[in-house]
């Protein structure tokens, strides 16, 4: 049976942390919106919005993790996982005037929006 656990075990969110180079911060309530919103007053915020059943949201997450821990940028990258939160990641579209799509990468400076981007453009994207 253990064989099978393993062949077919899914990967918790907190393994997928563990392997990941990039200090996510977990995206999970409508309070730290107004925290985002004040702290890009100061640096720019990205929100990544993360479908863990979509393949192309996996892939694209990973190659962003490989492109921004060489990129040497330091700035809060925010994890908004889409299944478990859909209501909240409605929010955050109310909030920044921006259409759901998924993968989707948020930028976010002096309180709004200045750029957004789905799918493999997110790993074209400036911030």
């Amino acid at each position: 049976m253990s064989l099978f656990k393993n062949i077919f075990k899914s990967t918790s969110d907190e393994d997928k942390k563990e392997q990941s180079n990039v200090n996510w911060i977990p995206l999970t309530s409508l309070d730290q919106l107004a925290e985002i919103k004040n702290q890009s007053k100061t640096e720019t915020v990205l929100i990544f919005k993360h479908s863990t059943r979509c393949g192309i949201s996996r892939m694209v997450i990973k190659q962003f993790e490989k492109k921004f821990a060489t990129s040497g940028k330091k700035m809060p990258l925010y994890y908004l996982d889409l299944l478990n939160y859909r209501a909240l990641s409605d929010e955050v579209g109310y909030a920044f005037q921006v259409l759901h799509q998924s993968p989707q990468m948020l930028v976010i400076k002096d309180g709004v929006l200045v750029g957004h981007a789905s799918h493999y453009d997110i790993l074209e994207l400036d911030y």
